[in-house]
This record gives structure tokens, sequence and C-alpha cells, in this order.
């Protein structure tokens, strides 16, 4: 759940003064406005982590990640005023940023299949996240209520990591696999077998500097995937809007996260049915979805939203397909010395890329808002 915090932000059209000049029914503020806000705590925790992070020990992580959680909840629910709301969306993104460059590291220490595990587990995370606040404000609960609800979350991520996660072994994440570890091709020359991971505490700056270059290859696919994937969800998805239809604008709203969200969870289960290499593709995919629809929202081609129902799908696919399969291609190609700070490194790829699109997803919004 950590991690789905900060991607799984659904703001959604909400009551506030909307264009009644403009054809795309905007609302003042863009979605991208609320992404933002949410995005850059994490951030910076991630550009910040590589320097330092690996002096914490993960325990006094993971509960810090725990408590913001727990926090955000709880402001939230008892916020009266939009300043307090903000408190708890920023301790929401520190436990979200925080939680996911520890546990990601933390799979250093674990055969590679638990990148597959924790993917899905992420995917899935969004997923049921959206689906049980929706359940549970339909079925009567007030949102207050429905958030101070959710503290077991925090309190079983708590008791999961202290009671239940097993003590691990070092090992070649890629060892299950022969075809896979033969296939390895190193992110530095200097390969060294006898290392245990763990020992990138002892790194020097040059090492961490040559390491986090040979991981660019890996890191700007993911970054222009989640740049596309997040400019069509918090810059297109509310101008999407189909009139001819009975979904409301919110509901039309709700469907393309919750197909998007179901997208995802499918793709980042999908490692141990197809491994693709060259993520590449995935962005370069990616990046003509984000074109094809900017195109709709321009031109107004697209005669039904269910094959705007079908394009997000695939584009949570994308998206989902290329997190799992980087970070997965990152543990076979990482020596044993490398693997810890290179996953460590490799997680600002996603937040980077949301942060990019936030940020010029606002001006499009009301450029686009604007218009007759």
């Amino acid at each position: 759940m950590l991690e789905s915090n900060r991607y799984q932000v659904e703001p959604g059209p909400t009551p506030l003064p909307h264009n009644s000049s403009s054809r795309f029914d905007c609302n003042s503020i863009s979605t991208a406005a609320v992404l933002l806000a949410d995005i850059l705590p994490t951030l910076i925790i991630k550009l910040l982590a590589p320097l330092g992070l690996h002096l914490l020990p993960y325990s006094p992580r993971v509960l810090v990640s725990g408590v913001c959680s727990a926090g955000s909840f709880i402001l939230v629910a008892f916020s009266h005023s939009v300043g307090l709301s903000l408190c708890g969306v920023v301790l929401a993104s520190i436990s979200s940023g925080l939680g996911e460059v520890t546990f990601l590291s933390l799979t250093a220490f674990y055969p590679s299949a638990v990148i597959s595990w924790w993917s899905s587990g992420t995917g899935g995370a969004g997923l049921l996240g959206s689906l049980s606040y929706l359940g549970l404000t339909q079925a009567g609960l007030s949102p207050q209520h429905t958030l101070l609800s959710m503290l077991g979350i925090p309190i079983l991520l708590l008791a999961s990591y202290f009671l239940l996660l097993t003590s691990p072994e070092a090992q070649d994440p890629g060892g299950e696999d022969e075809a896979e570890t033969a296939a390895r091709q190193p992110l530095i020359g200097t390969e060294t077998p006898e290392s245990n991971p763990g020992s990138s505490w002892d790194l020097s700056f040059q090492e961490r500097w040559t390491v986090f270059k040979g991981l660019l290859r890996y890191i700007t696919p993911l970054v222009l995937v989640y740049f596309a994937e997040y400019f069509i969800n918090q810059g297109l998805f509310e101008l999407l809007y189909f009139r001819n239809t009975s979904l409301s604008h919110a509901e039309q709203y709700r469907w393309y996260q919750m197909l998007y969200q179901a997208g995802v969870f499918v793709s980042r289960s999908s490692l141990n049915c197809c491994r693709i290499r060259f993520t590449w593709v995935l962005a370069l995919l990616q990046c003509l979805n984000l074109v094809f629809l900017l195109a709709d929202v321009c031109l107004s081609f697209l005669p039904s939203i269910y094959l705007i129902f079908v394009i997000i799908l695939y584009e949570g696919f994308l998206g989902g397909a290329a997190y799992v399969n980087t970070f997965h291609n990152i543990a076979l190609e990482t020596s044993d010395k490398h693997r810890e700070f290179a996953m460590e490194a490799a997680c600002i790829s996603d937040t980077l890329g949301i942060s990019m699109s936030g940020v010029l997803a606002l001006p499009l919004h009301d450029f686009l808002c604007h218009l007759p």
C-alpha cells in the first residue's frame, strides 16, 4: 500500500467552479495540481536516498514509513481545512517514497522472484485501495470513518515486517534461472562474485556514479513511460469527456482510473509469463499513446468512450510492464556488491517522470480549458 499512496491519487473532477465557455467542462484547478502536491516530497526523498539513506538501518525506515502512513489517514480524516489536508498528503507522500526506496533496496537480499511479488503487490494495492474506498463509501460509511478504518493497513505493514519477514540470506537473485544468469551483462565491468548484497555501504562516490551511469539505459525509458502515463492520467483524463453517454463526467473519470489500475495490476503480475528486456519499446509505445490521446482531446475524432476505455487499459499494461521488467533487469544485471545501491538509485525513475508530467500538464490544462 505504501507505494500506491502516491501513484493512485484520484482527485477527480471536484465541485469547483467550471469554465462554462470551454467544450471540455473543465475544473478551475487541474488534477495535475493535486498530483504535484503529492509527488514532490517523494521526489526529494528519492533524490537524497542514494547519497546517505543506506546509513539508516531498515527497521527505523519501515517504522517511520508506517507511522507517516497512519498519520496521513488521521490528519485527512479530521481535517477541516485545505492546509491540514495537504499536511496529510505530505505524510502520505513521505510514507510512499521512503517505503518504496526501502523495500526495493531490501529486495537485493532475496531471490529475484521477489521483484515480481513486490510489483504485483503494488499494482494490487492501487486497485484494492480505490475499490475499498469506493465500496465503503457506497455502503454508507462516511469519508472520515472510511479513512479511519484504513488505519489497519499501516499496522499490518509493521506487523508483517517485524513479525513475519524472514531474515535474508545473501544469494544470487538470478540463481534460480541459469539461462538468465548466463545472459547477464554487468552494469560495470568490475564484477566481484565474492561480494554480498549489503556491501554497497562501502561504495565510493566514483563507484556510485559509475553504477548510476550504467543504470541510465533502464532509468531513461522508465522516466519516459511514467512521464507519458501521468501526463495522460492527470492532464488528459479530465478532458476526455463524452457527452453522448449515460455516465456523468465524474463517473467517466472514475472509470478511467479503475481501468488504468486494472491494467497496471495485470501487467505488474505478468513477469513469470512475459519478460521484456528492451524496455525502451514500452517507452515508445506509451509516448505514442500520449500523442494519440492528445490529438483526440484537440480534434475529438474518437466516436465512443469504449475506445478510450480500451486505450486506457492498454496504457496501464504498458506502465506496469515497464516497472516490473526494469527492476527485474536491474536485479539480473547488477553485481551483488552494487545491487542494493542500484535498486535505491533506480527508484527515482518513476517519480521523476511523474513530476515532469505534473509540471507540464498544468499549463496544458489551462491552455486547453480556455479554448472555445
